[in-house]
């Protein structure tokens, strides 16, 4: 039965190789490393976590927008390796709509290319549209973002277009131009959901 997205239940998602769970205020612990020694992981980002201070406060926004039922926040475990990860969440959620998006998702250098975002990715896309329901699962990212953009179309997600100068970056302040992705839920029933079990490591 399908549900309406609740912030303020406790969503647990996992199979084999990955487990998300709601971002805490103690889990600080496990991804303080990642900020005081990989700050290169928030160069696209809209939302920094470079070192203590920049980790408190990204963590502080989401938890924030999270209470006012906007986004919804998980941390990243790696069963294979037995160690967290990186983070991704939920945000701009359209109960009514039917409507997400997906974002801010981060994941340490050592994880990167070892299958381990396609499991996390598999878990959402399944999540999104098996459980609540939605019509409409959309990402976007930098148009500079190669690496990124690369991720999501291997994923079965389609270009939309191009948000030009949409907003600015954080580093220099000079406007971006965005990239908007999507799947929709015809799709992932018509093949990308199959499709992308079959990459799954």
């Amino acid at each position: 039965m399908l549900e309406q997205f609740d912030c303020t239940k406790e969503y647990v998602l996992e199979d084999d190789r990955a487990i998300l769970r709601p971002l805490q205020q103690e889990d600080k612990i496990h991804l303080l490393p990642f900020s005081l020694n990989e700050p290169y992981l928030w160069k696209y980002s809209l939302a920094g976590a470079e070192g203590e201070e920049g980790l408190q406060n990204y963590m502080n926004i989401t938890f924030r927008a999270r209470a006012e039922g906007k986004e919804y926040p998980f941390i990243v475990f790696d069963k294979l390796t037995n160690e967290y990860a990186g983070s991704t969440r939920f945000y701009d959620i359209q109960n009514e709509l039917e409507t997400v998006q997906l974002g801010y998702t981060w994941y340490g250098t050592k994880f990167q290319g070892t299958g381990l975002n396609k499991h996390c990715k598999y878990l959402l896309l399944s999540f999104a549209f098996e459980r609540m329901g939605f019509e409409r699962f959309e990402l976007r990212a930098d148009n500079n973002n190669v690496r990124s953009i690369a991720a999501m179309k291997s994923l079965g997600c389609k270009v939309d277009g191009i948000l030009r100068k949409n907003m600015p970056t954080r580093e220099t302040g000079i406007r971006r131009d965005s990239i908007v992705l999507s799947i929709l839920r015809d799709e992932w029933f018509g093949g990308v959901k199959e499709n992308l079990f079959m990459r799954l490591t």
